[in-house]
């Protein structure tokens, strides 16, 4: 049995250790770390999941990002623990995130990932949109959550910032 929460500010090294343990080192060398530093995670979309022992068995994160002077979301990471994946738990996330993204109002989300992973959640390659180098375009993937959204939207992906 597996409990889905949001991601309390109690769970935050938790997760983090699953991240350190689900990807290479020097993660958080990625350019796509730039755009979080000092920006807060999305309240509400950043999601737990937890075992029956309690455990964390898998986490994702949204973070808000400008592309050009537009608004969007970015996804990542999403970690599953080794002893649950192939058990749909990293699908599972991502769908009840980009639901709980949709019912709070964000038009769009946008990634760097595989295309012939995340393609089955809708994500298609962003034409037009540049993440900091040294970033793969054809990595950077993006979905509309609310119909054309995307559509005429390109630029540079920045760090978050609110007027004033």
């Amino acid at each position: 049995m597996i409990a889905l929460q949001p991601e309390q500010p109690e769970d935050w090294w938790e997760v983090e250790a699953l991240y350190d343990l689900c990807f290479a080192p020097g993660r958080e060398a990625l350019s796509s770390y730039r755009l979080r530093d000092g920006v807060d995670p999305v309240p509400g979309l950043c999601l737990v999941a937890r075992d029956s022992d309690g455990t964390v068995a898998g986490a994702i994160r949204y973070w808000p990002v400008h592309v050009g002077a537009t608004d969007a979301l970015l996804l990542g990471p999403v970690a599953v623990h080794p002893t649950h994946q192939g058990e749909g738990l990293g699908a599972f996330l991502i769908e009840k995130s980009l639901e709980a993204a949709h019912a709070s109002g964000w038009d769009r989300v946008m990634l760097v990932g595989d295309a012939p992973y995340y393609n089955r959640f809708g994500f298609t390659r962003l034409d037009g949109v540049e993440m900091p180098p040294p970033t793969n375009p054809d990595r950077v993937l993006g979905r509309d959550l609310t119909p054309g959204a995307w559509a005429g939207i390109a630029g540079a992906v920045t760090r978050w910032s609110t007027p004033g």
